[in-house]
């Protein structure tokens, strides 16, 4: 497959083998990068990560990849954040503190409201909200696989493209111009998880 050249950005958090295989279950090499050479070369950037929100962005300004994510979002270039990644997208996060973001899509990262378990793990259904390009052929009511305790508040909320019910709608798949987020694992949603990542290289790549 023509897949143009995609990267998947390694920061040090997270199981970014699992995302880069999930891409090769639907034909697509993109490899995994740790410099900023190579983000600006790409046509395409997916940032996964799991874990705190604090951790996460202090890897990527550690290593020196603020800019060059900045950059590749300016550009025009599709730009894909997941799980944690997602959240990185957004101006900031409470989680452990108050941390800066990339600042991509207006808006803050905050805690499931008190009184429930949290993380929210495992299976639960993803309900589109009108029809992005991104949940192309992603029926309402489909399951994918979520591990988090911290949700995604767009400011606007028309840069939501999907909710989720954890006793209460919170968002679980964003999209602003060329930026694109989902909370879920798609490496772990089988089907649904392929279906979107193929939805992605075609936003990139057409449907060539």
């Amino acid at each position: 497959m023509n897949t143009a050249s995609l990267v998947i950005v390694d920061y040090g958090v997270g199981n970014f083998r699992n995302v880069q295989k999930a891409f090769a279950a639907i034909g697509a090499d993109v490899p995994i990068t740790r410099t900023s050479a190579d983000i600006d070369a790409a046509d395409a950037v997916i940032l996964p990560g799991v874990g705190a929100f604090g951790d996460a962005i202090g890897n990527v300004r550690q290593r020196g990849l603020e800019a060059s994510l900045r950059r590749a979002a300016a550009s025009g270039k599709p730009f894909f954040g997941i799980c944690a990644g997602m959240q990185l997208l957004f101006d900031q996060s409470d989680e452990m503190g108050i941390h800066t973001g990339l600042g991509l899509i207006p808006g803050h990262v905050t805690r499931f409201p008190q009184g429930l378990t949290v993380p929210h793990m495992g299976w639960n259904q993803i309900e589109p909200v009108g029809d992005h390009p991104l949940l192309a052929s992603v029926p309402a009511g489909s399951f994918a696989y979520f591990a988090h305790s911290y949700i995604c508040v767009p400011a606007d909320p028309a840069h939501a493209i999907a909710r989720t019910d954890y006793h209460g709608k919170f968002v679980s798949a964003v999209a602003k111009d060329n930026i694109f987020g989902i909370q879920f694992h798609p490496e772990k949603s089988q089907r649904v998880g392929l279906q979107i990542l193929q939805n992605f290289l075609r936003l990139v790549i057409g449907d060539s």
